[in-house]
């Protein structure tokens, strides 16, 4: 029998349906090898190869790149490490993907990782305890912890009340969008008239209601809620913590309904100069080994592994 190319799916329709096919098919049941290489035979046959639609052609994924706030040029320099012996991290559990409480209640997250890495670098004891967000820096004023890797924001309130490690990681705002957004991009002209929802008395509302004077904004008691507005299509965008959005967006939560639009916005007026680590004032030998090996993690690339297994879908 000859057959045209346009008919074959009628062909093929009516052999599936046949007493013959239902026959055949049980014995390939039966029969692995031949069911192989049958269907390896059908691939590159002409007339299959002209009748099965074509794939749908898969979009390139811009490759995740990890920040750097460190110069590869510049060597490393250890410091006297006389004195430590170990070190007594602090943190907390309830801040995905930076710190929180497997089902087990171990630690994880990627402060805990790099506090692991740390304490590799300088081959020093190290323990991680949990606290109250409320009682990081005060535990180091009591001596109850040496060192705070909670994400905590480098800015002059928390500069009054301990020193800091050179920066590991800044927190942008950035927009997000439903995924289906008609929006070209995320100026304060793409957003005139349009709605937008952040977290109330967040820096990121303060920053909108500054530079996005005519769109609406729509402020939420919580993340939580901007989050829901947005991905139920009840906003235009959401504002926000470009890592933590990174986090819910790669997550089931948002379940593909959303993504970043435009780039990240640092004014440290509104988003601090960074996250680093917190000592004691006056602790300097403990500030000065802990930047050297956070310089040291990043020239091994380790820093690196590490934010790619946080945040697959990077926030800058």
């Amino acid at each position: 029998m000859s057959v045209r190319s346009g008919d074959n799916a009628i062909v093929l329709t009516q052999w599936r349906e046949s007493r013959l096919f239902r026959g055949f098919s049980q014995s390939l049941r039966k029969t692995p090898a031949l069911a192989t290489a049958l269907t390896a035979a059908l691939l590159v046959s002409p007339a299959f190869a002209q009748s099965a639609p074509a794939p749908a052609p898969t979009p390139p994924q811009a490759p995740v790149a990890a920040p750097s706030f460190w110069d590869p040029g510049r060597a490393a320099v250890k410091p006297d490490l006389t004195g430590l012996r170990q070190i007594r991290f602090l943190t907390e559990d309830d801040y995905p993907p930076f710190n929180f409480a497997l089902p087990d209640g171990r630690l994880a997250g990627f402060n805990v990782d790099l506090a692991r890495a740390i304490c590799d670098e300088l081959a020093l004891s190290c323990t991680i305890q949990r606290r109250r967000w409320d009682l990081l820096i005060p535990s180091l004023n009591d001596n109850s912890g040496d060192a705070v890797i909670a994400a905590l924001a480098i800015n002059d309130d928390t500069r009054a009340k301990a020193d800091f490690t050179s920066p590991y990681l800044t927190t942008p705002g950035r927009f997000a969008t439903p995924a289906g957004s008609v929006l070209k991009g995320a100026t304060p002209e793409d957003l005139d008239d349009r709605s937008i929802a952040v977290t109330a008395g967040s820096p990121h509302e303060a920053f909108v209601k500054t530079y996005y004077p005519k769109s609406r904004i729509a402020a939420f008691e919580t993340n939580a809620l901007a989050r829901r507005e947005l991905k139920n299509g009840h906003v235009n965008a959401l504002f926000g913590d470009a890592i933590s959005l990174s986090f819910w967006l790669n997550g089931a939560e948002a379940g593909g309904c959303c993504a970043f639009k435009d780039g990240v916005f640092t004014d440290p007026r509104y988003f601090g100069d960074g996250i680093g680590v917190a000592v004691k004032k006056g602790n300097l030998p403990l500030r000065r080994a802990l930047d050297y090996a956070l310089a040291r993690i990043a020239q091994r690339g380790l820093f690196a592994e590490i934010y790619l297994k946080y945040f697959p879908v990077g926030p800058f």
